[in-house]
């Protein structure tokens, strides 16, 4: 407990603070948690008998932020050259009713044991007093790390009721700490499965990040079938705990075991590459494209959502395909969690990995200016040669770039020469792009399987 970083410091400085103004002061929920596994603490917070506008004159307004003053909460600022984040400080509170399902209509400030019985899990309702250091339990928290478990505060049902998020958040600390849920708390999340709906689907987005990006990332997805979340949250996707649906992913048969072997498989992924994964059989579009829009996803992770499902199957066939071909997908900038995406899927069917070794190796032994050199031509070009602007623009200067990545060409005026070659031929009929050359591409040597 006697481990330093600016971010505790810094919470520690405020409960001084306070407490050398006659309130009482401690360090409070997951930090506490988080301190007593001896596991890195994201974020330290506070919580204090001190009001919150008693909090705001004690460290001067233009050091809070009053974000949250109506449930007691504010922002305390650092000073610009400190290492540390804002930390929070509330106010100990007890909850009126929650009429949303997420926040409470009202709250009134309470002691340190009321506060604790509000929280949601018995791991998260402890307090830790920096100064004296002795941890205030007033809830069996302690008892629950010992034996590993997640366990609601009080009612399990009237938490959830609370606040419905705390279903999908139980499962993120049972997977990411590796505990066992509770029976009476997954009972209750599995018969209430049914209200997440009715939080924002920003904050089950958010949920889903921290699962899909922990080292326990199938034990999540499991979890979430198993209570009945993942059918709400992604109906287009049933665990096996949900039956069959046409079109599913995740059945009773044999792809819900690969779509888990391929999550766990995966090598500290991006949300974006661990959730391509968990879809990765479901059409990119629409299907993938409005599960990202439903959840509000930003446009980034959407588009690289989407890429990466649609492109899942291209270097299948890599050591057969044209240089042209190869380097305008290596060339990509998600190439390296296509090939994440590609080893995942050889690592769940036993497939052929020599697509994906070869990938490699051809990405290792090819230089950037070899895989995407600037273009030889462009439509200016091809204006300046005399020919009138049409919908063959686009076609001709394709086979160009393909001959350039094929190294069949490497100068403009050996573009130009292959531009009148083609208009010769046949002006009408220009070769398709989408062809392939069947010699594979030369690099020096075989590539030997693992």
């Amino acid at each position: 407990m006697t481990r330093s970083n600016p971010q505790r410091d810094f919470a520690v400085e405020i409960v001084r603070t306070l407490r050398a103004n006659g309130h009482c002061a401690l360090l409070a929920g997951g930090c506490v948690r988080d301190l007593l596994l001896d596991r890195p603490a994201k974020d330290f917070d506070v919580a204090t008998t001190a009001r919150p506008e008693q909090v705001r004159d004690l460290f001067g307004h233009r050091k809070t932020l009053a974000v949250g003053a109506s449930f007691g909460v504010i922002v305390v600022i650092p000073q610009r050259d400190s290492e540390a984040a804002q930390v929070e400080v509330a106010t100990f509170r007890t909850d009126g009713p929650y009429g949303d399902g997420r926040r409470p209509d009202s709250v009134v400030f309470c002691t340190p044991e009321e506060d604790a019985k509000r929280r949601d899990f018995t791991i998260n309702g402890m307090f830790y007093d920096p100064i004296e250091e002795r941890v205030l339990d007033f809830v069996g928290g302690q008892a629950d790390l010992a034996s590993r478990v997640i366990r609601a505060i009080g009612d399990p049902h009237q938490r959830m009721k609370e606040d419905k998020l705390r279903m999908l958040r139980s499962v993120r600390f049972s997977a990411s700490l590796d505990f066992v849920i509770e029976a009476k708390t997954a009972d209750a999340v599995r018969e209430m499965a049914a209200e997440i709906g009715v939080v924002s689907r920003e904050r089950i987005a958010q949920e889903l990040r921290r699962m899909l990006t922990c080292g326990h990332r199938r034990r999540a997805v499991e979890l979430c079938s198993q209570l009945h979340l993942l059918q709400v949250i992604l109906p287009e996707i049933r665990g096996k705990e949900g039956g069959t649906c046409p079109g599913s992913l995740i059945s009773e048969n044999d792809g819900y075991e690969r779509t888990l072997v391929m999550l766990s498989s995966l090598n500290d992924p991006s949300f974006e590459l661990a959730f391509a994964v968990l879809l990765h059989g479901q059409p990119a579009n629409p299907v993938v494209h409005d599960i990202c829009r439903r959840l509000k996803l930003s446009n980034a992770e959407n588009d690289r959502i989407v890429w990466l499902v649609s492109h899942q199957n291209d270097l299948n066939d890599a050591p057969i395909q044209s240089l042209a071909q190869l380097k305008r997908t290596l060339s990509h900038p998600y190439r390296e969690e296509l090939i994440s995406l590609l080893r995942a899927k050889s690592l769940a069917t036993a497939a052929d990995r020599h697509p994906m070794l070869f990938c490699a190796e051809f990405l290792a032994k090819t230089t950037p200016s070899q895989m995407d050199p600037p273009p030889l031509c462009n439509g200016d070009d091809l204006k300046r040669m005399g020919l009138n602007p049409s919908p063959e623009f686009k076609r001709l200067l394709e086979v160009i770039r393909d001959a350039q990545l094929n190294n069949e060409i490497s100068t403009p005026e050996e573009a130009r020469l292959k531009i009148r070659g083609l208009i010769r031929n046949d002006s009408a009929v220009l070769p398709s792009t989408r062809e392939r050359h069947v010699a594979p591409p030369c690099i020096d040597g075989p590539v030997e399987n693992e």
